[in-house]
């Protein structure tokens, strides 16, 4: 299978791999943080004189889930590189709330998936991992993303 981009006058450009396969892999790693996940919020806004300031407040959970994302990838070996194509597998679980049960079990009504954003969720992610597992987020070439609810809330990452 050739990979080619049509430029300006439709001339195919080739890039310098034919394929995915072909290109150079860094070491794959796996690791795993227990909890919620917790999508990346919307910036605040602030004005001084008259520049905008964009921040995250920061009593926001975001903070301490990017700390123990950082952490669970460098404990899993992660280190640095500008290799790209950097493929992310992520699979967000959430634990259901009990309002989503009767005495008989589930309810009928109840939601089939959580109700965050799975890419909210990857944002925070990725900056978490920029300069620990790759130099910058655009590096990543493939992003798979699952949520579901589960028995036990976690955040499973895969790199390659």
């Amino acid at each position: 299978m050739s990979v080619g981009v049509a430029r300006g006058g439709g001339a195919l450009h080739r890039p310098a791999f034919d394929t995915l396969a072909t290109m150079p892999a860094m070491k794959a790693i796996s690791f795993e943080v227990s909890g919620d996940p917790v999508p990346q919020p919307r910036p605040r806004i602030t004005t001084r004189g008259r520049h905008g300031h964009a921040y995250t407040p920061s009593d926001h959970p975001i903070h301490a889930y990017r700390a123990a994302i950082a952490e669970a990838a460098r404990e899993a070996g992660a280190v640095p590189t500008d290799t790209a194509p950097i493929t992310l597998i992520v699979d967000l679980v959430w634990t259901r709330p009990k309002s989503h049960y009767r005495k008989s079990g589930l309810r009928e009504d109840a939601p089939r998936l959580p109700r965050a954003d799975c890419s909210n969720c990857l944002k925070g992610i990725e900056d978490a991992l920029n300069g620990v597992a790759w130099v910058d987020d655009t590096q990543v070439g493939k992003v798979i993303v699952e949520k579901s609810y589960g028995t036990e809330a976690r955040t499973t990452v895969r790199i390659s």
